[in-house]
């Protein structure tokens, strides 16, 4: 954060397009624990290029389309990381502000982009899978916000 409370410099948009994508990594592997224990049966990563975006998938060869969507995950995780270092010095610099932002972007998905793009699970009432989301989105924001204490200058 530049010390003068203004914007982001390229420098800091940079640094959290890294977190972001760490927060995605992050995000991944809780996420195969919820898909392994069976609370989330189709992470939205893969719903959307599966149910949506097929021609593209089928573009990788089949051995390697878990890493294609691994890799579009990520990369929009570094997108939100940048966003969020677009967010005014005041707000980023709050400890809610990461956790609250994944959060807001669980909300997004889930009361915007999937009815949108018609996705199966925006039709079915699944508790335990929104939790999960709703956890992972969280651990993302955290992530996202550093939860280091910042040095103080």
């Amino acid at each position: 954060m530049n010390g003068a409370g203004g914007p982001a410099s390229p420098v800091e948009v940079a640094h959290a397009a890294a977190r972001g994508t760490i927060a995605a990594m992050a995000m991944s592997g809780m996420r195969t624990l919820a898909v392994d224990v069976g609370l989330v049966e189709q992470p939205p990563p893969e719903a959307i290029l599966k149910q949506k975006l097929s021609r593209l998938l089928r573009r990788a060869p089949r051995r390697r389309r878990s890493a294609a969507i691994e890799l579009a995950h990520w990369a929009y995780g570094a997108s939100g990381g940048v966003a969020f270092a677009l967010l005014p010095e005041g707000v980023r610099r709050r400890a809610w502000a990461g956790p609250i932002y994944g959060l807001g972007l669980w909300v997004g998905f889930e009361a915007g982009l999937a009815p949108l793009l018609g996705l199966a699970q925006a039709r079915k009432p699944r508790v335990a899978e929104r939790a999960a989301l709703a956890l992972d989105h969280l651990l993302y924001g955290l992530v996202l916000s550093e939860i280091r204490r910042r040095p103080q200058a």
